[in-house]
């Protein structure tokens, strides 16, 4: 490896950075992340703190996986690659698809297509949507239904129903047929609405609304993220889900949760839909798949959706869509030996308690910094902290503040990610009560320096 100083002069000389403006990596380098171990990151420097990112929500065990390491290592001996197109399939993507038709079951889902990561799995389910209804014959169902703040990835189709300008305005005009709806936002919303239940209600109002105008019978899919994740951590009340899928239902549209950071375990639920008790037609996943040790995602599908594709005897059920890595047999080996050490540690338990702790501590520095305009969380080991400058107007932070905040904390002994004036916390769901102080006393160190 090069030196230290050879990274540091380099560090974004040559490279450009996903979701960060080329000139702000030059004028500010990030910070050079070069060894991990257990739920702690080390730079080069050989500072080193607890990762409350969890990677980018996908590290569910920590750095220190061994048996995920070892099926890669293993895998790559017997069959480093394959293809699964028509007419070929290989071992390893087989018995995965088995061990996630039972670990879906209960989300009533029961087939599985293979993807290279999330955006993928999003653009896929979307495109399955309109062929669904194209198959049962219902060829004027291609518009979808979204919420505002919902993130779907950054493929041309799903940046198309995300609900974030950040990830729109500099790529339109993207896909048409694609609409929104106000989300379950109780800090900020249309309808000045703080009570969670009756946001609920109204946003589900909405959606009526729009189906009502757009016309049902134009509508192939509602996508939405059973808990909203990098839009700022945004749980709806509990009925708000289950109203989506009352309404779909009703009108014939298909419900796509996207759960490509809600599934495994961060919710203190297997599923997002689980925590609401819903049972979608779709189901996106990726990141703790392979607890982020390898590019794989999966869309989950119904056995109502998958019936009409495998009912039918001409060309039409012909599935248009796959990657050169969808069911690479290295990410297909990481994901089974992930998946049964998420299961063998019930990570969901362990998210749950810590993440009530986690929120509890953000609820009690939201009463000591009058910066803290909203805390938000409360399900599993999905966290938020919304700055602002007065919490009056609930004017957001500059960004040179809360990059202080940010920085203060990171020499304190936390990595956090900051989005807009929000501060998301996501660590590994086998994080424990100390480290979660941790967490807590280096954001409280942040805060301090800022106010």
């Amino acid at each position: 490896m090069k030196d230290a100083n050879f990274l540091k002069e380099n560090n974004a000389r040559h490279l450009w950075h996903p979701m960060a403006h080329p000139a702000d990596s030059i004028a500010n380098p990030p910070d050079i992340i070069v060894g991990g171990n257990g739920v702690e990151i080390t730079d080069v420097d050989g500072h080193r703190t607890v990762d409350a990112v969890g990677g980018l929500w996908n590290v569910n065990l920590g750095y220190s996986c061994e048996p995920v390491k070892r099926a890669i290592a293993d895998q790559l001996e017997r069959l480093p690659y394959y293809s699964i197109f028509r007419g070929t399939s290989n071992d390893q993507v087989i018995e995965l698809s088995y061990l996630l038709k039972d670990f879906f079951a209960p989300d009533g889902l029961s087939r599985a297509f293979f993807t290279s990561g999330g955006s993928d799995s999003v653009e896929v389910s979307l495109r399955l949507a309109r062929q669904y209804h194209k198959l049962r014959g219902e060829t004027g169902r291609v518009k979808y239904l979204s919420l505002k703040k919902g993130y779907h990835g950054t493929h041309t189709l799903g940046a198309s129903v995300n609900g974030n300008a950040n990830f729109r305005t500099q790529y339109e005009p993207l896909m048409p047929g694609c609409y929104h709806i106000p989300a379950p936002y109780t800090y900020r919303n249309p309808f000045n609405e703080t009570d969670p239940e009756r946001l609920a209600q109204l946003c589900l109002a909405a959606l009526e609304d729009e189906i009502q105008f757009q016309g049902a019978s134009t509508i192939a899919a509602f996508i939405m993220e059973p808990i909203l994740g990098a839009g700022g951590v945004i749980p709806p009340h509990r009925s708000l889900m289950p109203g989506v899928r009352e309404i779909c239902s009703r009108h014939g549209i298909l419900l796509i949760a996207d759960e490509v950071i809600t599934a495994f375990g961060r919710t203190g639920a297997w599923s997002g839909s689980r925590l609401w008790g819903v049972q979608p037609d779709l189901l996106s996943c990726a990141k703790a798949i392979t607890n982020g040790y390898f590019p794989f995602g999966a869309v989950m599908i119904s056995d109502a959706v998958a019936e009409v594709f495998e009912r039918d005897a001409g060309a039409l059920g012909s599935i248009g869509s796959g990657y050169t890595y969808s069911g690479h047999p290295v990410g297909a080996a990481a994901a089974i030996a992930c998946l049964e050490e998420t299961r063998r540690l019930q990570v969901k338990d362990n998210a749950a308690e810590r993440g009530s702790q986690l929120f509890s501590g953000l609820e009690a520095l939201k009463q000591k910094y009058p910066l803290v305009g909203d805390v938000r969380g409360g399900h599993g080991l999905m966290c938020a902290m919304e700055l602002v400058a007065d919490r009056e107007t609930k004017a957001p932070i500059d960004k040179k503040t809360i990059g202080a905040v940010h920085r203060k904390a990171y020499e304190n002994g936390a990595m956090m990610r900051v989005s807009g004036n929000n501060i998301i916390l996501s660590p590994p769901l086998v994080i424990t009560a100390s480290q979660i102080e941790t967490i807590l006393s280096a954001l409280d160190a942040g805060l301090s320096a800022a106010a």
